[in-house]
């Protein structure tokens, strides 16, 4: 069975977000196993010099990174990463299986995004679009599209 695993930056607060998330989460268990964990966000001023964002952002990606182990095949979900259709995550997740990678992670930064030696750490950078989602919202979108992959993989009607 596929182990799945979404890493994300600070704690969900949002009851709807929960719920959503909870669903999809049940539904994900008849195909992998699944699971979120959530690594504190950098507290930090409102307005932040350059130097102060990239250590945010390094000392958030200290954390990410802490959760991943060296055989997970990573996603990282960034602006400049390749947009996918469902299908294609579909196709990918289902390829990665075959070859035996069974644990795949999917990595979201906090608000400034993710640090450089995250970046590096991915085998693959997604890219959801140019719209700018908030992160934890970021993490209900992401976990109905694994569950559409699985659907999809399934030959499912879930999709149409």
């Amino acid at each position: 069975m596929l182990n799945i695993k979404i890493i994300g930056v600070g704690k969900l607060k949002e009851k709807f977000l929960k719920d959503g998330i909870a669903e999809y989460s049940k539904r994900l268990s008849k195909f992998a196993k699944f699971e979120i964990i959530e690594v504190p966000d950098e507290k930090a001023p409102e307005k932040l010099s350059a130097a102060q964002m990239y250590d945010v952002m390094n000392k958030e990606g200290e954390r990410i990174l802490s959760k991943v182990k060296d055989k997970e095949y990573v996603y990282v979900l960034a602006i400049k990463g390749k947009e996918r259709a469902s299908e294609e995550l579909a196709a990918e997740i289902e390829q990665l299986a075959l070859r035996g990678d069974a644990d795949i992670t999917f990595i979201i930064g906090g608000s400034l995004g993710t640090a450089p030696a995250v970046n590096a750490r991915a085998n693959s950078l997604i890219s959801f679009g140019k719209f700018t989602l908030p992160h934890q919202l970021m993490r209900l979108v992401l976990t109905e599209q694994i569950y559409r992959a699985f659907m999809i993989n399934a030959g499912s009607p879930y999709h149409k």
